[in-house]
């Protein structure tokens, strides 16, 4: 019997999938729910998917249906989905003592995208202690304001928040209304938008900046590496423009920011535009968002947040690559060039295929979703777009979906998680193409 010999693109879609099945089998038990009866199997499944795949979409209420048990259970799989399965396996590993043969050290630089197995240990060390220092001081600051207001528990409320912010989740057990309640609290709202930040920034950016600012005769931007370049200007970009366009919308809107004072304005506008970006923490309903910032909130939402990061989307660098080619193509420049750096031909086949096989599944999910609810368009495309990009922000649309629309958006977050590239070279069917002899060109009319 020939013996099936699994790539590493296989490993981490398995792993993923028998992640997200266990946290179901474990919710479905009558212990993980609050009144001590199970959750139909779907809800409990839905629940370990948007948790494995840190995205927030709840078809049941987390803060109200599951128990502490329930809970727990929802927040080991958030840890693992914002670190990634491979992480916590390459610790568990470490931790236990056995050695990471050259397999796993492939899987490792696989999964993170790194160009060399050089120092893919240590690399890993420094993710787990930086994540785990992170979401400590996250906890700490919470708790100023959760442990006096709740009591003991603002303890397990802070911890909880802390990870799933970093993580980029979006999962909160406050409330039912996500942190509606705090909208206006600035220690609340700087806290939650750091850590997404950070969590969203990506590890690689992490290490590249720590790498920098060690060595005081390098601290500076223009040390850093083009990536690194890339995804903190973007980044900063769409945190700006999103909040600007925000406050412009929403300035006179009673139902979200037309009742704050002119502060708590700026702070709901600043939060909006960076949990947009896959955290999926609301400070306002959703649903009571106006049409032009509902646009605005489905663009970030695409777009997301950086790679190799907690945070899902198409990614910043992504869509900088894109904009740089379309750029570079309207000035009649030979090549795609960034902060003096030319980028190569093959990271731009990469951006192309992210941004068109990402928007094939929401487009095809919409298509699906728009089959089996008579909701608006709007809410469905809030909600195709909130699953694709593991964002987790709704409308008040998910609670209502029938059996086949959780299905749907169960797909649309296993697929937004694992990442369109990972799928393509899952399914790839084709041998890589070694054949040194080019075809002949020829031109052909576009646009």
């Amino acid at each position: 019997m020939k013996k099936i010999k699994l790539s590493s693109t296989h490993i981490i879609l398995v792993v993923f999938l028998l992640t997200i099945l266990l946290g179901s089998l474990l919710l479905y038990l009558p212990i993980s729910s609050a009144n001590g009866k199970s959750v139909a199997y779907i809800d409990a499944l839905f629940t370990s998917t948007t948790a494995t795949c840190v995205t927030g979409l709840v078809t049941v209420t987390t803060a109200s249906a599951w128990s502490p048990f329930g809970q727990a259970v929802i927040l080991l799989p958030i840890q693992i989905g914002g670190l990634g399965v491979i992480t916590v396996m390459s610790a568990f590993m470490m931790i236990i003592g056995k050695r990471i043969n050259l397999d796993g050290r492939l899987l490792i630089m696989d999964s993170f995208n790194l160009n060399s197995l050089s120092g893919i240990i240590q690399f890993i060390k420094k993710v787990i202690l930086g994540t785990l220092i992170i979401e400590a001081v996250g906890a700490l600051l919470y708790m100023t304001v959760f442990v006096p207001e709740f009591g003991a528990k603002g303890i397990w409320y802070s911890l909880f928040n802390s990870v799933s912010a970093f993580c980029n989740a979006g999962l909160d057990i406050i409330s039912d209304t996500s942190m509606c309640n705090y909208a206006t609290n600035p220690l609340i709202n700087s806290v939650t938008s750091a850590l997404i930040i950070v969590g969203g920034l990506g590890f690689i950016v992490w290490l590249d900046i720590v790498r920098v600012f060690k060595n005081r005769h390098t601290r500076h931007f223009k040390y850093l590496s083009l990536h690194s370049k890339l995804v903190l200007s973007s980044t900063l970009v769409l945190i700006v423009s999103g909040a600007v366009l925000f406050f412009i919308f929403e300035y006179n809107n009673p139902e979200t920011f037309g009742n704050m004072n002119l502060f708590g304005k700026i702070q709901a506008s600043l939060f909006q535009s960076i949990t947009t970006r896959t955290a999926g923490f609301a400070s306002v309903p959703q649903e009571a968002l106006t049409s032009s910032s509902s646009i605005v909130t489905l663009i970030l939402m695409f777009i997301g947040g950086s790679p190799v990061s907690t945070a899902g989307g198409i990614k910043t660098v992504t869509i900088a690559v894109l904009i740089l080619t379309a750029h570079s193509v309207i000035c009649g420049k030979k090549q795609v060039s960034a902060f003096g750096r030319n980028i190569n031909e093959q990271s731009i086949r990469r951006a192309v295929t992210v941004f068109i096989s990402s928007f094939t599944i929401f487009t095809i999910s919409a298509l699906c979703l728009s089959c089996t609810s008579d909701a608006p368009l709007i809410d469905i495309l809030f909600e195709t777009v909130s699953a694709t990009a593991t964002v987790g922000l709704s409308r008040n649309f998910t609670t209502t979906l029938k059996l086949i629309g959780k299905i749907i958006i169960i797909i649309n977050m296993y697929f937004g998680r694992v990442g369109p590239i990972t799928l393509a070279f899952a399914f790839k069917t084709g041998k890589n193409d070694k054949n040194t002899i080019s075809e002949p060109s020829e031109d052909i009319s576009i646009g």
